[in-house]
């Protein structure tokens, strides 16, 4: 298990991640999910509240030049499942599980970003939480380090995750230019019992030049009744 607050100090540019896992206490299913901005079309952005989930959205919408990939809606909620991702692809999970296909089936349906050279990974991860019952997977679509004639497609599948336990996953490595993609199975990391200390340890920890958004949120295992925060670096 490595340490999620040292992972994120040491590097400057993981792009968007997701955590999920569970608390100490066992009680509560977690996740967390930020995003971060080189350009100012990146950094130009917030997260707000839409039903159940999150959307982004343009902080100056004179400022928007092109919302093809910065607009979306990160985390929706279907019945017992919570969807987080880091692009449209929310959408087509949400749509194709509300007609019986599975998570792997709705990410075969779509790859990577097309913003070459980097060539974004799309990030994905679905939690299940119904009736004192949980799991979760996270998914990972990227090109052949860099070649976008091959999409490669991971899937990894957490059944009864452990208490005190996560997974992190990103999309680069670390800065550059092309951006690298992230590499290997998602991080083992710890989870904190406390939201709100959670919340601002994930918060401290981002740089401080390209941090743009986080959400966080905790479920009820046994109720299914969910909290949540949400952090803007740009506030009205």
């Amino acid at each position: 298990m490595i340490s999620l607050e040292n992972e994120l100090k040491n590097n400057a540019y993981p792009g968007r991640g997701i955590v999920i896992g569970r608390t100490p206490d066992g009680k509560y299913a977690v996740t967390a999910y930020f995003i971060m901005g080189r350009s100012e079309n990146s950094r130009n952005r917030v997260f707000v509240e839409d039903g159940e989930g999150i959307r982004t959205q343009a902080f100056d919408p004179s400022k928007l030049s092109d919302p093809s990939l910065i607009i979306y809606a990160p985390v929706r909620v279907l019945g017992n499942k919570t969807i987080v991702t880091n692009g449209d692809q929310t959408d087509t999970i949400y749509e194709m599980m509300d007609r019986q296909q599975t998570f792997e089936q709705a990410l075969r349906t779509r790859e990577f970003e097309p913003d070459a050279p980097n060539y974004t990974p799309r990030i994905s991860g679905i939690m299940h939480v119904e009736n004192g019952s949980y799991n979760y997977a996270m998914s990972i679509l990227k090109s052949n380090h860099g070649d976008p004639a091959s999409c490669q497609r991971y899937t990894f599948a957490y059944s009864s995750p452990a208490a005190g336990e996560g997974h992190f996953i990103h999309t680069y490595m670390c800065d550059g230019d092309p951006l690298p993609s992230f590499e290997g199975e998602p991080k083992l990391v710890e989870i904190s019992s406390d939201m709100d200390e959670f919340t601002d340890m994930l918060w401290q920890s981002l740089n401080e030049d390209n941090k743009v958004s986080l959400f966080v949120r905790y479920i009820d295992i046994e109720t299914g009744e969910y909290k949540s925060k949400i952090v803007n670096k740009n506030q009205k």
